[in-house]
């Protein structure tokens, strides 16, 4: 693993001098840019075909997500060392776009301002990330702490959803969406500084946790925004 090393795969290394962390942060920045691609595309195609994974059989759809999701999951820890984990990981990132499809689909069709709305959806996720980015990286205090909370919130946000499936309940709606948005906002502060602290050496690893983090933030966030803002036709 030594060779793949040092042309930047996976693991770099021993976290042990400034310098180092700093190479895999910017890796991590770097592959995170480049995972947007493969998104963009996946959630044009799903958009342009009409994709809708979750229409028929909303708590299906969602067993069947989490199985693929999970299997890439799987996939990418096991060549994170590799080049091959650099192309799990694009691929996950194209299936995400296209699972985001169906939002993105729903919102230039059912809104007049839908393109305004997805615009203003990106720049409030990259001015989240921006900020707690910034802190991450200028602040004296750990927030590793905060980690497993922000997990257990996770797992009531999914057992909410899955129940809201049923409920229909538009109140629990805009406050999982709402807490999402908190909960994954936090969770880039996070995962930004164990980077930064030596706690995460794999920038393909580092890159997959921060994707989902930022994923997740945009697709609530322009939930949210269409729900408050969106012009109905």
């Amino acid at each position: 693993m030594s060779d793949l090393n040092s042309y930047g795969f996976g693991q770099t290394g021993s976290i042990s001098t400034p310098q180092i962390r700093n190479r895999v942060l910017r890796n991590t920045y770097a592959l995170l840019a480049l995972s947007m691609v493969p998104t963009v595309i996946g959630a044009w195609l799903g958009v342009a075909f009409g994709f809708n994974f979750m229409a028929s059989n909303p708590f299906m759809g969602f067993i069947v997500f989490m199985a693929i999701a999970f299997g890439f999951f799987w996939a990418i820890e096991k060549n994170k060392d590799t080049g091959v984990g650099v192309l799990l990981l694009l691929g996950f990132t194209f299936f995400m776009g296209i699972m985001m499809s169906g939002l993105v689909g729903f919102t230039l069709n059912s809104y007049s301002n839908g393109a305004t709305l997805i615009m203003l959806a990106f720049g409030g996720t990259a001015s989240i990330f921006a900020v707690m980015a910034t802190i991450a990286t200028v602040s004296k205090s750990d927030f590793s702490g905060m980690g497993k909370w922000l997990m257990v919130g996770v797992l009531l946000l999914i057992v909410a959803s899955l129940a809201n499936i049923w409920l229909q309940l538009p109140a629990l709606m805009l406050t999982v969406m709402v807490l999402a948005i908190a909960i994954f906002s936090a969770f880039i502060l996070v995962d930004v500084q164990r980077i930064i602290s030596g706690g995460e050496t794999n920038y393909i690893m580092a890159t997959l946790a921060i994707y989902l983090d930022v994923y997740n933030v945009f697709t609530n966030l322009l939930a949210l925004l269409g729900i408050v803002g969106g012009n109905r036709d």
